[in-house]
């Protein structure tokens, strides 16, 4: 059992970070093997739009995604973690979101896998982080747990924050404990219903072409 912490903040030790090591503390408890990977030290570079990916099911943008990705495939559990910026999840965060559709556009290769997020606002915005996660969890057909959300905007304040402490640990375990009861998507929808109708039904989600009655 292996689960992987993504902390997409661009500040090193921040406080993503520190409710990120509390969730990796935790799932360790119930025996997981975990792997904390930063953003704030990589080169990542966003999507281009190619769609070459959809032909080759790999990115063409050599930069450190490319080792990223390996890291996503091998893990049951994903923790994401993100600080607030303007009401939402940091550009890091949706770089790699979008650098996911390399995983999704030839085959739904994170679908099983269990999700959760970490965000951490100095007072509104973890409504729009969820959001976002909602629908990246949705799409790639994974297993979604609870979200934890910390209050904090100097460094090192999220620690002041008792219960984002202790319900970032309890999330760890809750990755580890769904992901052993191996809950799964059923085989025959191993793609998003969008696609899954287009390919069954020759019906496309596109509203510039056939998607409406004459």
């Amino acid at each position: 059992m292996k689960v992987l912490g993504i902390v997409c903040s661009p500040r090193k030790g921040g406080n993503t970070e520190v409710l990120m090591r509390e969730a990796l503390a935790g799932a360790q408890t119930c025996g997981a093997e975990t792997e904390l990977l930063t953003i704030w030290d990589k080169d990542i570079k966003p999507c281009d739009g190619c769609l070459s990916c959809e032909k080759t099911g790999k990115c063409h943008i050599k930069d450190d995604v490319q080792e990223i990705y390996p890291k996503l495939l091998e893990a049951d559990g994903i923790i994401w973690g993100t600080p607030v910026y303007f009401f939402n999840a940091t550009a890091q965060a949706k770089i790699l979101i979008d650098r996911s559709y390399a995983l999704y556009a030839n085959s739904n290769r994170l679908t099983n896998k269990v999700g959760g997020l970490i965000s951490v606002g100095a007072s509104l915005g973890n409504v729009g982080v969820w959001n976002l996660f909602n629908t990246f969890f949705s799409v790639h057909h994974m297993l979604s747990t609870d979200f934890v959300y910390g209050y904090a905007r100097k460094k090192g304040d999220v620690n002041k924050d008792k219960h984002a402490m202790k319900a970032s640990r309890e999330l760890g375990r809750q990755i580890v404990l769904i992901a052993e009861r191996k809950f799964q998507y059923p085989e025959e929808y191993d793609v998003a219903i969008y696609r899954f109708v287009k390919r069954e039904h020759g019906i496309d989600n596109c509203v510039s072409k056939d998607r409406f009655t004459d």
